[in-house]
């Protein structure tokens, strides 16, 4: 998993609101669908706009899928950018430069051969984060270098390897044992064969640690990443290089073949997916991918099992409930808690705010899905479901209402239930926390101001698109007006000037003379 934003609140007021705030960030569908994207280090780029409440959009631009800071990923072109021949060349060079030194297949064959030498000839450079060949001790003999690893050690490459710790771009947070085997458990009671891990790379192992040492778990799995330093741990069968912001496969149709095989193995039945994505993305792109790996499932389907969904557990912060449910409405939340290793916040254990936000966002029905009683479960006959100890039930929305593991409060003006830090504000009419501004920016589309959708949905966007192109002509044709009278100035000023010049001339013959 990749890293939140710069702190809990700027992450929920972003999940909550969808675009909150004066000014956001949406990604569209270009002018031409068959036009493809420009290409980064990390694949397509993705097409973005600008949008700011009360303006015109701005022009429309591609970006990074991947990295939200561009000293990360440095791309940026205007859609209607013409580029020359020199820097099309110049960018495909930097594109190479930027692959992984090693092919999928050279790793494979490293593998193979480092699980071959004996444990003392086993060593791991911790500052290259590689694992070393005999050939290749001369060039890192003055780096920390950790010797006799293990087979064991090599089953768990997530403890091996260093997290990345870049906030903006691929700070990874890591599933605590708590939460691992929980689901792990929980794949295996659901009666689960295959599981499609998308940036999960701990749960991947430990299902792999699971089927080697028990022999009646017959779980499978393959892990789709990013970090490509996963490629000199596995097999081809058990890894792909891959982006989940734009479905690329780094290494092109033979890994997409090998995602393909496994989804469609045994005619898609008893395979899920489950994900855990960085949760400062953008839900959009995440869901068109998933989109994408949903219809790659459904092409194995016979045409009777056609009504069938994929059954996905999305793991990401409560406060994208509404974004995640626009997308696919037939997911539920589940109360349970998820929890990582080398995260200060996001622990198990915790009280009040401080218990971690991450929840599990799921198209199984949620009876079905049994959580621990002994960490305060509860199962709630009326909702027909397991809630955190607590939610409590709330007899006028008849449903357990809580999401952040607090016992919610009802408001009777609001007509719904909300968090117990938070007063109704007669000014803004409706609940919120007590310091904030009322005549601040609202949430909820930037067109007709409502709560259940974003501008790039919204209904009335045609007659706002031709608003603003109205306003756009009419702010050109009052530049155009602006620059002529300027220009009409400067020449009258320059005649004016001539003929004062002239007129100082013919005086100063007269007086010469």
């Amino acid at each position: 998993m990749a890293a939140p934003r710069d702190g809990f609140e700027a992450v929920e007021a972003e999940g909550s609101a969808g675009c909150r705030g004066s000014s956001g960030m949406e990604v569209v569908l270009p002018s031409d669908p068959a036009v493809p994207a420009p290409l980064c280090p990390h694949g397509p780029t993705l097409l973005f706009v600008k949008v700011t409440q009360g303006k015109e959009e701005t022009r429309r631009f591609y970006a990074c899928s991947a990295c939200r800071d561009r000293k990360d990923c440095n791309f940026f072109q205007w859609e209607d950018e013409k580029l020359s021949g020199a820097r099309l060349a110049a960018r495909e060079a930097h594109n190479r430069r930027c692959q992984p030194p090693l092919s999928r297949r050279q790793c494979v064959e490293r593998y193979l051969k480092f699980i071959e030498l004996p444990l003392t000839q086993r060593k791991f450079c911790q500052r290259c984060q590689q694992l070393l060949l005999p050939d290749d001790w001369g060039q890192h003999s003055e780096h920390q270098v950790l010797g006799d690893v293990s087979i064991t050690q090599l089953r768990r490459p997530s403890q091996l390897l260093y997290p990345l710790e870049n906030k903006k771009t691929n700070a990874q947070y890591l599933f605590a044992d708590r939460s691992c085997q929980f689901l792990v458990d929980l794949l295996s009671a659901l009666g689960f064969r295959r599981v499609l891990c998308v940036g999960t790379p701990r749960l991947h192992e430990l299902i792999r640690l699971t089927a080697s040492g028990d022999k009646k778990s017959n779980i499978k799995s393959l892990l789709l990443d990013i970090d490509f330093r996963y490629s000199q741990f596995y097999m081809e069968d058990s890894f792909c290089h891959y982006n989940m912001f734009n479905h690329h496969f780094f290494d092109g149709k033979t890994a997409l073949e090998v995602c393909r095989a496994f989804l469609q193995e045994d005619k898609g039945e008893g395979i899920i997916m489950v994900t855990d994505p960085p949760f400062g993305g953008l839900v959009e792109p995440l869901a068109i991918t998933f989109r994408k790996l949903i219809a790659m499932w459904k092409e194995g389907q016979s045409q009777d099992d056609s009504h069938k969904e994929l059954p996905i557990f999305w793991i990401f912060p409560y406060f994208f409930e509404s974004r995640i449910c626009q997308f696919f409405p037939s997911f539920r939340m589940l109360d349970y808690q998820v929890d990582y290793d080398n995260h200060a916040l996001y622990k198990y254990g915790k009280t009040g705010r401080k218990q971690s936000p991450v929840r599990i966002f799921t198209n199984i029905p949620p009876n079905k899905i049994i959580l621990p009683t002994e960490e305060g479960y509860r199962f709630c006959s009326l909702c027909q479901r397991y809630v955190s100890l607590e939610n409590q039930h709330c007899e006028h929305c008849n449903s357990c209402t809580s999401k952040d593991g607090r016992k919610w409060n009802h408001c009777f003006l609001c007509k719904k239930c909300v968090k117990p830090s938070w007063i109704h504000c007669s000014i803004c009419n409706h609940c919120a926390v007590p310091d904030h501004s009322c005549e601040g920016p609202k949430d909820g589309c930037f067109i007709c101001g409502e709560l259940d959708h974003k501008r790039s949905t919204c209904p009335n966007i045609a007659t706002s698109k031709r608003a603003n192109k109205a306003v756009g002509k009419q702010k050109q044709r009052k530049s155009n007006k602006m620059k002529m009278e300027t220009t009409k100035g400067q020449s009258m000023n320059h005649t004016s000037a001539t003929r004062r010049k002239k007129r100082r001339e013919r005086a100063h013959q007269y007086l010469g003379s």
